[in-house]
């Protein structure tokens, strides 16, 4: 099983696992080049665990990446169904 809880087959990566990890490091990414957003951010790669606390709040530019971020998230569950990917948001 992947991260995502998906049987791997021998023939078949597990694409939801692959396609989140790519939107989320890549997100991660462009805040950290092109933008002045300071966070934090802990991660566990044998569970798939990745946690990013944002210091301060979060510019125009910033939010932009992060809406983006969540917009191909929303069409990965769409596509897979809740079963292996559901986005919730929690406001702490």
């Amino acid at each position: 099983m992947g991260h995502a809880g998906r049987k791997r087959l021998w023939f078949e990566k597990d694409l939801v696992c692959a396609s989140i990890s790519i939107l989320v490091i890549n997100t991660l990414n462009g805040l950290e080049k092109f933008t002045d957003t300071k966070m934090e951010i802990t991660t566990n790669e044998d569970t798939g665990f990745l946690r990013c606390v944002f210091q301060d709040s979060l510019s125009d530019k910033a939010n932009v990446l992060i809406d983006t971020m969540i917009l191909g998230l929303e069409q990965i569950c769409q596509e897979y169904g809740t079963k292996y990917c559901n986005v919730n948001f929690k406001e702490v």
